[in-house]
């Protein structure tokens, strides 16, 4: 790390704790500090030295257009001109919410808030409302944001810190959430049918984000649908990693799954602050001012964030973009395990779209317990050795990356040969 990253490193830990405002951004699982960004443009960042990184991490995920796309920046440089907040209605919110819907037939209605975390929490008060039951299930690995029921044997940041749960959070009110292996559907079958009656939802990312890339084995998603819909348990997919980045419609539409309520987020504000939570119409018809279950937020549905999303789903839904876009993912997820294989390094990749994951084990990942047997401290000596060569991954072995629309050939050759010089000094 250059002496002004560690400066500016050193300046922000006396005032914001740990020196960053999202755990996972310290680096802590790969050593050293983190690298401050200056600025972006296309499938690349800069950071304060003006060092230039091909990024894989488009700011967690909703850069699917690549950084300073310009027909996002252009809209939103009209849409200062008009102001940034209103804290009232504009039809942005009702175009952007017809562009969601079309994408998402399983979705009757949809609701604009502020995060994914905040999409999830609205998503799960409206499914017990609905049920009149108080418990959840989730799968251990699957990160929902950090709300407190949810926060139990997550993925992602906590898993890189090493923090199955949270301090602060009331017993009483985690023992709600029940938790059990993804891809497990015997063990869900059995806990359905003992607990049916206090369920009220399952909530689960249709492919795993937040533990790497974890795909859904064949029959999973498709036995957690037939399960929920006999118990009457809503089924809520969170897709605010997955929603419009591995198919327009989502992990939904890929793999032909309809649940009955979806949580989005990332790419449908063009990396502005966004998330939202929609489902079936009687559900939907439960939030406020329309039903009883209560949510708001003053910055739902602002300006910025809806024009950013609007210009952004105009590009996705042009025809080729995600034929295109996987194509890359396909050349560049292909070219690493090449390279990882004549490094003689094991190690096993996924993807699904353009998001993907390397692990440096030979076993098949299935889950969170499998996630967390690949070999950590050679991701973490990895990492450094791609950031020395300018190839920006997440700094973690529990995160996926990510491709845009502009990344180039150029891009992938550079990241596939660096990847096989680092491979060779492991």
């Amino acid at each position: 790390m250059s002496n002004k990253s560690r400066k500016l490193f050193e300046e922000a830990c006396a005032v914001i704790p740990g020196g960053v405002n999202s755990p996972v951004r310290a680096f802590k699982a790969v050593g050293g500090n983190p690298v401050f960004i200056e600025k972006a443009e296309g499938s690349k960042i800069y950071d304060v030295d003006g060092k230039e990184y091909i990024d894989y991490v488009l700011s967690w995920g909703p850069l699917i257009l690549g950084h300073s796309h310009p027909n996002v920046q252009a809209a939103l440089q009209k849409a200062l001109e008009k102001g940034t907040s209103y804290g009232a209605s504009t039809a942005l919110e009702t175009e952007l919410a017809r562009m969601i819907l079309n994408a998402c037939p399983s979705m009757d209605k949809v609701r604009m808030v502020n995060s994914g975390t905040e999409a999830v929490m609205s998503a799960i008060r409206a499914a017990r409302a609905y049920t009149k039951r108080d418990k959840i299930i989730k799968f251990e690995g699957c990160y929902h944001g950090h709300a407190d029921g949810l926060l139990a044997k997550a993925g992602s940041g906590a898993a890189t810190l090493g923090i199955p749960t949270s301090p602060g959070v009331p017993e009483s009110y985690a023992k709600n959430t029940l938790t059990l292996s993804f891809n497990d559907l015997e063990a869900l079958n059995s806990l359905v049918e003992e607990e049916s009656e206090s369920i009220a939802c399952v909530i689960t990312e249709p492919a795993a984000g937040n533990m790497g890339c974890v795909l859904p084995e064949t029959g999973f998603l498709e036995g957690l649908r037939a399960l929920t819909e006999k118990h009457g348990i809503v089924l809520i997919f969170d897709e605010v990693m997955t929603g419009f980045r591995v198919a327009y419609g989502g992990a939904q539409e890929a793999y032909g799954i309809k649940p009955d309520m979806t949580c989005l987020g990332k790419i449908i504000g063009g990396g502005l602050p966004v998330g939202a939570y929609g489902g079936k119409e009687d559900i939907m018809s439960m939030i406020a001012p329309e039903g009883p279950v209560y949510q708001a937020g003053t910055l739902s549905g602002n300006p910025l964030a809806m024009t950013a999303g609007i210009e952004t789903l105009k590009v996705l839904s042009e025809e080729g973009t995600y034929e295109n876009l996987n194509n890359k993912t396909d050349m560049l997820t292909e070219g690493l395990r090449d390279a990882a294989k004549r490094a003689n390094v094991k190690s096993k990749l996924y993807s699904l779209g353009s998001m993907f994951c390397s692990y440096f084990t030979d076993k098949e990942i299935v889950d969170f317990k499998s996630a967390q047997q690949s070999d950590t401290e050679t991701f973490a000596r990895y990492f450094q050795g791609m950031l020395e060569r300018g190839i920006y991954i997440a700094p973690s072995q529990f995160e996926a990356g990510f491709l845009s629309i502009q990344h180039t050939a150029k891009d992938i050759e550079k990241t596939i040969s660096s990847s096989y010089d680092v491979l060779k000094t492991l």
